[in-house]
């Protein structure tokens, strides 16, 4: 299954038994039968015919007691491989839990919903700080090569959720995409950019992140996705001038409730 944002592109393998085939999804159509999944001993996920086209795939999900079936929608999902990196000059392995928690201590330093971190790798340790020097946590963990990157607090927190465990980060350099990967799981985030420092102690660089074009081709139904990607960076823009300007400006703004595609294949 794979999914994308215009900001992180997700892919998990599962263990498959039965027929082949492809299939795009709304990723909120699917969210209303995560409860029932889980009480589920058995899943068995199917691809059918649909007969609204000719040409229509369905899935169609099969527990003990009931079965769910959903209609594709048109068009074709963007060719994800080509946006997963594959070169890699920077690695570092560490526990999730112990990041976490660090991720944590660094939020509540935070004057708004949008914190950047500082990720440092070397020495065999990962060091997670505040762009403004406010905090610092240590992390040991086994490195291979030495890099800094700037990321959404968020987004470091939502890859650390999702992978669990021990998880290894892949970098190449500060303005590049980062690749996280666990058990049948990799998730690919684009970093904030963030240049030299111009600016007097104290304050935040400003720091824009990047877009990864994962938009559906044109035939493809849902195009909200979009509108989504812009609204992220808009609050993203707003927040880190206000911090370099004011510190006391705070913008709030509502994130979109936009559907997102998922490709089941």
């Amino acid at each position: 299954m794979v999914s994308a944002d215009g900001y992180r592109l997700a892919m998990v393998k599962l263990d498959f038994d039965g027929d082949e085939g492809q299939v795009l999804i709304n990723r909120d159509e699917l969210r209303g039968v995560i409860s029932a999944l889980r009480r589920a001993y058995r899943v068995r996920v199917g691809f059918e015919k649909s007969g609204e086209s000719l040409d229509g795939i369905s899935l169609v999900l099969d527990t003990e007691l009931i079965r769910y079936k959903w209609r594709g929608a048109d068009g074709n999902f963007p060719e994800y491989e080509k946006l997963i990196p594959a070169d890699f000059n920077t690695f570092v392995s560490f526990d999730t839990n112990e990041a976490i928690r660090a991720v944590s201590s660094l939020k509540v330093l935070s004057d708004s919903k949008a914190y950047p971190i500082d990720l440092t790798i070397g020495n065999g340790k990962l060091t997670m700080s505040s762009p403004d020097d406010k905090g610092q946590a240590d992390i040991p963990a086994d490195t291979q090569g030495d890099g800094k990157i700037r990321l959404d607090g968020s987004y470091l927190a939502d890859a650390l959720r999702a992978c669990g465990g021990m998880v290894e980060l892949k970098m190449v350099n500060s303005q590049s995409p980062m690749l996280f990967t666990s058990p049948d799981y990799e998730l690919v985030v684009m970093p904030m950019f963030a240049g030299e420092s111009q600016t007097p102690k104290g304050e935040t660089q400003t720091a824009e992140p990047v877009k990864v074009e994962t938009e559906p081709a044109e035939d493809t139904e849902p195009t909200e996705p979009e509108a989504e990607m812009v609204s992220e960076a808009e609050k993203a823009n707003a927040v880190a001038e206000a911090e370099a300007i004011t510190k006391a400006d705070k913008h709030k703004r509502k994130r979109s409730k936009a559907k997102e595609p998922v490709a089941v294949a």
